[in-house]
């Protein structure tokens, strides 16, 4: 007589038959907690249906496996075998398929996604407008000689320029009077000392000069 549908060999019948391999005890509770049954019930019906014979089971000790029972199953032959290789080697190439299209439509979402839409691009389209518009009334000044700058930022600029070069002047004395005071009895080459040992540099090495930066102000080139 077959268990009930509902019952707990039922239950646990049906799942040693949908997974077809080696279980114990524990692996069927774990996986059935779902129907609320406790362990030992689950061991009675385990142990109820390899009594029956509705399942197979063998003991390794104290340890009982349980299997679902084999001769129940449609065993296929090697025609059988060969024919579910192609079909699955053909499900397969579907399945890479179906997968290159997904890509390929999630990359044109992608760069859809990444477009502006209409909207954004008139938004942009009037904000360069405005700066284009912006740019050709400063030129337009610049070409009647009108002064862009206001006199209190020339003036403010100017000191602070003036600032600028009072500290590089201050700080070029500075070094000199202590490269004066450390280089005076050395007897190396002060030349090859400055730039082989201590890799320093003096403005001139660089092409920059103080006299040129002071003169621009002096002649008012600003």
């Amino acid at each position: 007589m077959a268990p009930k549908s509902d019952s707990a060999e039922a239950i646990v019948l049906n799942f040693v038959n949908e997974q077809n391999r080696p279980l114990n005890s524990q692996n069927v509770a774990d996986s059935l907690q779902k129907f609320n049954l406790k362990k030992a019930g689950i061991q009675k019906a385990l142990d109820n249906l390899a009594d029956s014979g509705k399942i197979s089971f063998k003991e390794y000790g104290k340890q009982k496996i349980y299997l679902a029972r084999q001769d129940q199953f449609d065993i296929p032959n090697s025609e059988e075998l060969n024919q579910m290789k192609e079909e699955n080697a053909q499900v397969q190439q579907q399945l890479d398929e179906q997968k290159r299209a997904i890509s390929e439509v999630e990359g044109e979402i992608k760069n859809l996604q990444s477009n502006l839409t209409l909207e954004q691009i008139r938004h942009k389209e009037a904000k360069l407008q405005k700066e284009v518009k912006e740019m050709e009334d400063k030129l337009v000044k610049l070409r009647k000689g009108v002064t862009l700058v206001r006199p209190e930022e020339r003036k403010a600029i100017a000191e602070m320029y003036s600032e600028k070069l009072s500290q590089w002047r201050k700080r070029k004395r500075m070094f000199k009077d202590v490269w004066d005071a450390i280089t005076e009895n050395l007897p190396k080459d002060l030349k090859e000392f400055k730039v082989e040992e201590l890799g320093l540099e003096y403005d001139e090495d660089v092409g920059v000069s103080l006299q040129s930066f002071s003169g621009l102000l002096q002649h008012g080139k600003k």
